[in-house]
């Protein structure tokens, strides 16, 4: 469906769009949720969204306030996020893997007047209690202490029944934390509209959802590429969702995928390369129920995309996507798909490649990816310089580093900031990250810019290995002269360091920063 198809009403609530719609399709006693032993059908959320929307209005929570959400993926996270959306407050899933300070700075600039925390996160929201200016109520999933409240209890007293807010499809709906690699995150506010549009253009147009799919992310419900593979694609097309709120282990979730049998699977490039190695060692995996895999989070290396290929007969549709669009809006797709790139343009969005003024850039020129789209978040709060160097009318400048090439695919080369200037010549990191993991022996690995003994910048790469494999001085000068062969050989890395783990984020993205300050300790 086009853009220009796709007609959004002037009122709308998206959690009566996403929730309430099922019941009136029909789909009340169909399941929602697999969970742990637990299979909640839409009326069984239907219910659950009612209530904890009136346990927030029996707290004096309404319009516009803010709700952060602090929970593991988990049915308590679906009915907290719609049932504040549903009253016309606004929920704030956030990152279940920062310090207490973290979360003193998200509750205090977002002025959160109520957090609902799982037990297990209490202790970092009580370190800074004394410090936050604006929260008034912690309301526990699980034991409650003193000066918190109990979710359970409040919401078993609450009624089931829930007249919805009078929201407008420009009204705030969601916000979203970037994961604050590079500064402070930037708290992204999203409208009601926009999961509509993504779950139309992305879910339906590209995945072609239906009420017969089951979806099972290992990226969490906490950030953008998540809240959509894990909940609001399978809402907007009645289907169902597995929710798992542990993290990730390669073999456990080939067990899930056997267990609950999902149809689209949706993975990061670190897992895909994780579950790969795992499979070497099982021999009862079952992965016939998927028809597609999905990546996105960070460019996916064409390595694992033909291994994968290779060993399980499936393709993984590789596409970018970020906090401020939604979700994705450049993929590959079914029937049109190419290994190493992100794809082509999502129908609905449109994409540009500039140079630093701006300029629209000819096929094969690198320069800065643009956006335009009706799922693009309306600012960032509280940043306004920010919010001017990103959002440009209907454009957004994703800070992304792109290229196209003459078929249409669009190639992602790196963040500005990641880029490598080498020889007075720039060099893609995430091109030679793609060549090393190409080598038998090479499991992940992270490329920045070193510098050496004549200060002069040079690619250097930290390299995780596979089980089997050994560092030493061979395999080293292999790895190298294995690039050589295949790139052009300035591209080479001049060192390769040994690690154990790639410093990650939350949304599975090397953080090459933390790798640039490694080399220089």
């Amino acid at each position: 469906m086009s853009e220009t198809e796709l007609v959004i009403p002037e009122k709308l609530n998206i959690a009566v769009e996403l929730v309430d719609k099922n019941l009136q399709m029909g789909r009340g006693k169909k399941a929602a949720i697999y969970y742990k032993d637990q299979t909640l059908t839409y009326e069984d959320v239907y219910k659950s969204v009612n209530k904890t929307g009136n346990a927030l209005k029996n707290l004096g929570i309404g319009m516009e306030d803010r709700v952060l959400l602090l929970l593991f993926d988990s049915p308590e996270f679906v009915a907290s996020f719609f049932g504040a959306i549903k009253i016309g407050a606004v929920p704030i899933p956030t990152n279940t893997l920062l310090k207490a300070r973290d979360y003193l700075y998200l509750l205090n600039d977002s002025r959160a007047n109520a957090a609902i925390v799982d037990e297990a996160f209490v202790p970092l929201i009580e370190e800074v209690r004394s410090e936050l200016l604006y929260l008034r109520h912690v309301i526990v999933v699980g034991k409650a202490g003193h000066s918190q409240l109990s979710y359970e209890k409040l919401v078993n007293d609450a009624s089931d029944e829930l007249v919805p807010a009078d929201t407008g499809k420009d009204d705030s709906a969601f916000w979203l934390y970037s994961s604050g690699t590079t500064g402070f995150p930037k708290g992204t506010v999203h409208l009601q509209h926009d999961i509509l549009v993504a779950a139309e253009l992305y879910g339906k147009g590209i995945l072609k959802i239906n009420e017969n799919d089951i979806t099972f992310s290992i990226a969490k419900l906490f950030f953008a590429y998540g809240l959509g593979n894990g909940l609001y694609l399978a809402f907007y097309a009645g289907a169902s969702t597995v929710l798992y709120p542990d993290r990730f282990l390669p073999k456990v979730y080939f067990h899930i995928i056997r267990q609950y049998k999902p149809t689209l699977f949706f993975g990061v490039p670190t897992a895909y390369g994780a579950m790969l190695q795992a499979s070497e060692n099982m021999s009862d995996i079952d992965v016939s129920s998927i028809r597609y895999c999905i990546s996105a989070g960070e460019a996916l290396p064409n390595a694992i995309f033909e291994a994968w290929k290779k060993k399980f007969n499936l393709l993984i549709l590789d596409g970018i996507g970020s906090t401020e669009i939604t979700h994705i809006f450049i993929s590959n797709r079914p029937d049109d798909y190419k290994g190493g790139t992100s794809g082509k343009p999502v129908p609905g969005y449109e994409a540009k490649i500039v140079d630093q003024d701006g300029n629209k850039l000819p096929d094969g020129e690198m320069g800065t990816l643009m956006i335009k789209g009706d799922s693009i978040a309306a600012y960032d709060w509280n940043k306004h310089k920010k919010t001017k160097e990103t959002f440009f009318g209907p454009w957004i400048n994703t800070g992304d580093k792109y290229y196209v090439d003459d078929e249409g695919y669009y190639t992602y080369v790196g963040r500005g900031d990641d880029m490598i200037k080498a020889g007075g010549i720039w060099v893609s990191p995430i091109e030679v990250e793609n060549t090393i993991m190409e080598h038998e022996a090479v499991l992940e690995c992270g490329v920045i810019g070193a510098v050496d003994n004549d200060s002069l910048v040079k690619p250097k790469a930290f390299i995780v290995l596979k089980e089997g494999f050994e560092a030493s001085e061979a395999l080293t000068n292999e790895i190298q002269n294995y690039v050589k062969e295949r790139i052009a050989p300035y591209k080479y890395p001049r060192w390769i360091d040994y690690v154990t783990e790639l410093p990650k984020t939350a949304t599975g993205k090397t953080m090459r920063f933390m790798l640039r300050r490694l080399d220089e300790e």
